[in-house]
């Protein structure tokens, strides 16, 4: 079995959420059904929202239910910039950070591009952690125009921890809405919708170990929101669309295994996080981590850039030896972008292409940790002689390198 290290991607499927989907899935009924079988896969909607609700600090009533968090992070940003501009015109304006997921990111450009939104990009420091002073300079200056923010709970790549209950209350100040794309932060460390001051956040299922397929966007029942897209008027008029009865009972059962164990879990994951980092420092003295310091940091994730190689390169080097990880890195048509990330946090180009995530989760064991340390030496020493010398080179050099024994064959 491989060393599973790329949980920020997805985790495995919990003992929990494979009971509920498979207990769901040999039964029938469309929960917008008036017979007995609709009103049995309501009641199990229902359930499930509150089960959400609970895990995530919010009523159920502000539990939307998508098909992951791309889509609620499309429904939080389109909809609140749609419903302020058709509140009042002025409302152009997107606060959003440079170090957004894609799901944000490529949203705001969109209503950019089309819709005529005015964006700011509000930058990071070299932790990755919101410039505050920026954020709170950009609402000061004429907030009638602002229509929202958007800044993430956690970082997806480098794991950076946004202060976000100020960035909230900032906002609020300034009376524009704020939106968080919780995705990683879920599950991994304490997330409470109320107490947050946040007007939507996006949650997704197969990030804590519930199906691909399935997520939430919790949404103040005060705010106001265009749908994306229009059907039968599930989900508050919001979100249109038959519930995956399924899925939704899957989700569930895996927030409340997560929410009932997050405290002594999230420790255990850390330590392991933490002996992983000191064992790539003990080894690869050149390794550098990136993102922000302890309990700013997600406990799952250890972030580093490589001098000398490729990323893509190191990953496929540790792949052949049985250790999955990730660059963190976007690829569109075969071409290698550095992070946007990184680059949003002070990196030149070569230092952000040499960059590799391991993240940690509920299945995550010292034998994966062991796994990687042992590996990893070789696997760097041979990247490096893959060198930098682009990307499709650079993989063609690793696997000609690796088929001349990675080890020592």
């Amino acid at each position: 079995m491989p060393a599973y290290l790329d949980h920020a991607a997805t985790t495995p499927l919990s003992g929990a959420a494979l009971a509920a989907l498979t207990r769901e899935l040999a039964r029938t009924g469309n929960p917008s059904s008036l017979h007995g079988s609709g009103r049995r896969a309501r009641r199990a909607v229902e359930d499930a929202r509150e089960a959400i609700a609970a895990a995530a600090g919010a009523h159920p009533s502000e539990v939307i239910f998508t098909s992951g968090g791309t889509e609620a992070d499309n429904l939080a940003v389109k909809g609140m910039y749609w419903s302020r501009v058709a509140q009042d015109p002025k409302r152009c304006r997107i606060l959003c950070t440079a170090v957004e997921h894609h799901a944000v990111l490529d949203t705001v450009e969109w209503l950019e591009r089309h819709e005529g939104a005015e964006v700011t990009w509000l930058p990071v420091d070299s932790e990755g952690v919101l410039d505050l002073e920026v954020l709170e300079a950009e609402l000061s200056r004429d907030p009638d125009t602002v229509a929202l923010v958007t800044v993430m709970w956690a970082n997806n790549e480098v794991g950076t921890i946004q202060p976000i209950q100020r960035v909230a209350e900032l906002a609020h100040v300034a009376g524009v809405p704020v939106h968080s794309d919780a995705v990683q932060a879920f599950g991994s460390v304490p997330v409470h919708f109320k107490e947050s001051g946040l007007a939507a956040m996006s949650i997704s299922g197969h990030k804590i170990g519930g199906p691909v397929g399935v997520g939430a966007l919790l949404l103040g029942r005060a705010v106001k929101l265009t749908p994306v897209q229009h059907g039968g008027g599930q989900e508050r008029d919001v979100r249109s669309g038959t519930l995956d009865t399924a899925s939704i009972a899957a989700f569930a059962a895996a927030a409340e295994s997560v929410a009932a164990a997050l405290p002594a879990e999230a420790a255990r994951i850390a330590a392991l996080r933490d002996r992983l980092i000191d064992g790539v420092r003990e080894r690869i003295p050149e390794a550098v981590l990136r993102g922000a310091p302890g309990g700013q940091r997600l406990p799952g994730n250890a972030h580093f850039t490589f001098p000398g190689c490729e990323g893509d390169s190191l990953l496929f080097l540790l792949d052949l030896a049985g250790i999955e990880s990730s660059t963190g890195s976007a690829c569109t048509a075969g071409v290698p972008r550095p992070s946007h990330v990184l680059l949003a946090m002070g990196l030149d180009e070569e230092t952000a292409r040499g960059a590799q995530r391991f993240s940690l989760g509920h299945a995550s064991t010292e034998a994966d940790v062991d796994a990687l340390l042992a590996a990893l030496p070789e696997a760097y020493s041979r990247a490096r002689q893959a060198g930098m010398a682009g990307h499709e080179s650079s993989i063609q050099t690793a696997a000609t390198v690796a088929r001349k024994g990675l080890h020592g064959a």
